[in-house]
C-alpha cells in the first residue's frame, strides 16, 4: 500500500483524532512513521515526506513529536502546524543520570510485552512493563517466545498470568508464522502495536515473522545465560499484513518509572487494597503490628517476593517523580532569573 491509496483509517485515524480538528483549520493530518535525528518521516493520503522536528510551546518535553503521533501539516507550506492530543504515550527517563524524559511511542493500542520461556523470564521486569502499560491505558499482552525450546511452557504461562488478573498471555515460537497467528486479533487494520522486552528474548525475530518479511536484524543468544545483544537501534512504524502497524523499540535495560504511580497501584491492586486495612495509616508494611499485608503473607495468601517487588517499584516511581519535579522547578526558577536579567538590561539601556 502506497501513500497514493492509503487512507486515514488505514493509518489508525478515528473519532478521537477527528474530534480535535477545528473548522477554521486547513491542516492535512499525517502520522509520524519514524523519527530521525533532524527529520520526521510522515505519511498521509497522497503524502509521504520528511519534515522538520516539531515542538510546541506550553507542554514542555511532551510536545515533541514522536513515532505514532498525529500532526497537522500546513496546506500551503507543508510544515507541521499542530500536534494532536495523544490517546496514549510511552516515555522513560533518559538512560544514565540524565533527568530528561525520552518519548518512546504515541497512540499505541496494544503493548506486546515480550519475554521468553527460559532463564530470561523475570516477573519483576514484566511487572515494570505492565505498570507502564496500565498507566498509559494501553492493553498489555504478554508474549512468551521460545515456547518450542521447553517442555514447561504451561508453567511459564501460569506464572505470567498470576501477575495481573485477566492478563492475556500467549506462548509462541517467534520463528513460525503459524505459531504467531494467535496475535493477529491485535494486528488488524488501523491498530497500533508496540513491543517491549529485554535483549535476547526474540523481539526482532517476532517482528520479522509478524511482518512476513525481514524488517529487523536478528542475533543468536548466548547459550550459557540465555541473554543476547540488542539489534534494534531505532523506532519506526511498519505495516503488518493484517493491516495494523507495529512499533519496535530498542531494548530498555534502564527503563525507569516516571509518572506511573497509578499504573503501579493497578498492577499491585491486591496489595494496595490490603494496605487500607492496616492498623496504622503510615504503616510501612514491614514489622509494624496490625499490618494487613504481612498478615496475608503469613497466611500464604500473597508471596513475600511479590511484596518486595511492590516496595521496589513504588519506591523507584516516587524517587524518579520527585527528582523530575525538582529538575522542572529548577528549570522554571532559572527561566525567571533569565527573564528578570533581560528586563533589567533593557531598562538600563533605556536609562542611557
Amino acid at each position: 500500500m502506497t501513500s497514493q491509496n492509503i487512507t486515514l483509517a488505514d493509518l489508525g485515524w478515528n473519532s478521537f483524532f477527528a474530534g480535535q480538528l477545528k473548522i477554521e483549520e486547513n491542516g492535512l493530518p499525517v502520522r509520524v512513521m519514524a523519527v530521525h535525528r533532524d527529520r520526521l518521516h510522515v505519511v498521509g493520503p497522497e503524502i509521504d515526506t520528511l519534515v522538520s522536528p516539531f515542538r510546541e510551546s506550553g507542554e514542555g518535553n511532551m510536545a515533541v513529536a514522536t513515532v505514532g503521533d498525529w500532526l497537522l501539516l500546513d496546506a500551503q507550506t507543508a510544515r507541521p502546524s499542530r500536534l494532536l492530543r495523544r490517546r496514549s504515550l510511552f516515555k522513560r527517563r533518559a538512560a544514565g543520570t540524565a533527568r530528561n524524559l525520552q518519548l518512546i511511542a504515541a497512540n499505541v493500542d496494544t503493548l506486546f510485552i515480550v519475554s521468553s520461556c527460559n532463564q530470561e523470564f523475570n516477573p519483576a521486569r514484566l511487572e515494570r512493563y505492565l505498570a507502564v502499560a496500565r498507566e498509559a491505558e494501553v492493553t498489555p499482552v504478554i508474549v512468551l517466545t521460545k515456547a518450542d525450546a521447553t517442555d514447561n511452557t504451561g508453567e511459564f504461562v501460569r506464572k505470567a498470568q498470576k501477575l495481573l488478573p485477566g492478563l492475556l498471555v500467549e506462548a509462541v515460537d517467534a520463528r513460525e508464522a503459524q505459531s504467531v497467528t494467535c496475535l493477529t486479533p491485535w494486528c488488524s487494520r488501523g491498530q497500533t502495536i508496540a513491543l517491549l522486552g529485554s535483549s535476547g528474548v526474540g523481539k526482532s525475530t517476532l517482528v520479522n515473522t509478524l511482518a512476513g518479511h525481514h524488517l529487523a536484524q536478528t542475533q543468536d543468544i548466548r547459550e550459557d545465560d540465555a541473554k543476547g545483544r540488542h539489534t534494534t537501534t531505532g523506532r519506526t512504524l511498519c505495516r503488518l499484513p493484517a493491516g495494523g502497524w507495529l512499533i519496535d523499540t530498542p531494548g530498555m535495560r534502564e527503563l525507569q518509572l516516571t509518572d506511573v504511580a497509578a499504573g503501579v497501584d493497578e498492577v499491585f491492586a491486591d496489595i494496595v487494597s490490603l494496605a487500607r486495612n492496616c492498623r496504622f495509616n503510615d504503616c510501612r508494611h514491614q514489622t509494624e503490628p496490625g499490618c494487613a499485608i504481612q498478615s496475608a503473607v503469613e497466611l500464604g495468601k500473597i508471596e513475600a517476593s511479590r511484596i518486595k517487588r511492590w516496595h521496589k517499584l513504588a519506591a523507584e516511581e516516587a524517587f524518579n517523580g520527585a527528582r523530575l519535579a525538582e529538575r522542572n522547578a529548577h528549570g522554571r526558577d532559572f527561566a525567571k532569573l533569565t527573564n528578570k536579567a533581560r528586563k533589567a538590561k533593557k531598562r538600563a539601556r533605556c536609562d542611557e
